[in-house]
């Protein structure tokens, strides 16, 4: 059987798909690695909204979801941009999400972190303010009893007038939390209005910065994620952190390498590539655990292009490819986004995530991605 699929240049091509999928199985915890994977949330197909609506969301599918996920070993980490967080999902409801997810995780014993923003700011704030609403969602994470994850604030790259407003403002909620937490630094590619985060446009002045906050709190900082796609710069940083804070890496572009590491240290990941890839990505930790570099990169390099194909610029709208695998693959029943972000990507791009996942054998059920595939092509007009 051959399914047809766009060719880059036009017209349609013929593509054989594989009839079995890649033998997974459930194992040990890890030992050698920290692993997140940053979870999508499926939305409430029958809810009657709008791109301007507050987000309907499929409370048992995305539970349902991170469950899969703890079953392989794999954390959640929880209510951040792979949720949709500022793309469709308010913090009201990441707020139900959050509450959610930390009672579902400490019923089945799944490891979770939290998102923590500002997101209730919908204008122009002030410091204050963007402290403030920092607090509150802290404050939300810790009573669920989730780790938590400061995450970049646009409110904040916003207000904030230069690096000491950063370090004021990070100083403050480290003062503040309970427990080390974990730093989230997010790159303008995954959002523009983070550009010159930590209060320059210049990588190597804010980084120095963000070494500051970290230096003046280091037992409030569990670790940092890492998400400017550049391996690189993130060795660079792992390298300057003081003893004991981990680097998440956050690179959905350079993971194996990343995470595989070198004579000097390694990453352990926080990564939303992670929500397709979950069984696969548990495997291949489970054989790094073992001393086994080759055959964790012999696992996890071939993954790399699907990737890079999700993650593509405009780099934001990796989501919809994500929730169209977890359609194919059978975790929901249908391909509707909170925000109406199904129309993010083209066709081709759709027909081209399929076939990569295909061929890694991601599809517990081949013949079902298959058919929800062609069923696909056909809303495009693809009837052969």
């Amino acid at each position: 059987m051959t399914i047809q699929l766009p060719s880059p240049g036009g017209g349609l091509r013929a593509y054989e798909p594989r009839t079995t999928p890649l033998a997974l199985t459930t194992g040990a915890p890890f030992t050698s690695r920290t692993v997140f994977s940053a979870a999508h949330v499926v939305a409430d197909p029958f809810a009657d909204v709008s791109p301007d609506s507050a987000a309907a969301v499929d409370w048992d599918a995305t539970l349902a979801f991170r469950r899969h996920l703890w079953s392989h070993g794999l954390g959640v980490a929880e209510a951040m941009d792979t949720a949709q967080r500022g793309m469709g999902l308010d913090w009201a409801g990441a707020a139900e999400l959050i509450r959610r997810s930390a009672a579902e995780a400490k019923a089945v014993g799944g490891r979770i972190a939290c998102g923590v923003g500002t997101d209730q700011l919908t204008g122009p704030a002030s410091l204050e303010e963007v402290r403030t609403a920092y607090e509150e969602q802290l404050a939300l994470v810790e009573e669920s009893g989730a780790q938590a994850i400061l995450m970049a604030s646009r409110a904040l790259a916003a207000t904030a007038k230069g690096p000491e407003d950063y370090l004021e403002v990070y100083g403050h909620l480290l003062r503040q939390a309970a427990e080390p937490v974990v730093l989230h630094w997010l790159g303008p590619m995954f959002d523009p209005a983070l550009e010159g985060y930590w209060g320059s446009g210049d990588l190597d002045a804010a980084t120095d910065v963000f070494l500051e906050v970290i230096a003046a709190h280091p037992d409030k900082v569990d670790g940092i994620k890492v998400s400017l796609l550049d391996a690189g710069r993130e060795v660079a940083l792992r390298r300057r952190l003081p003893q004991g804070v981990r680097c998440y890496t956050g690179d959905d572009f350079n993971y194996p390498e990343l995470i595989a590491g070198d004579e000097q240290g390694f990453s352990h990941a926080l990564l939303g590539i992670f929500d397709p890839l979950g069984p696969l990505a548990a495997e291949a930790v489970r054989v790094l655990d073992t001393g086994d570099v080759k055959g964790f990169r012999e696992l996890l390099d071939p993954t790399v292009e699907l990737s890079r194909h999700l993650f593509e610029a405009p780099t934001r709208f990796y989501k919809t490819g994500v929730v169209l695998l977890a359609w194919l693959a059978g975790h929901q029943e249908h391909f509707t986004m909170v925000g109406g972000f199904q129309s993010a990507r083209s066709l081709p791009h759709f027909a081209r995530a399929y076939e990569l996942a295909d061929t890694l054998g991601l599809f517990p059920n081949p013949e079902l991605a298959e058919a929800r595939m062609k069923t696909l092509l056909a809303l495009y007009g693809v009837t052969s």
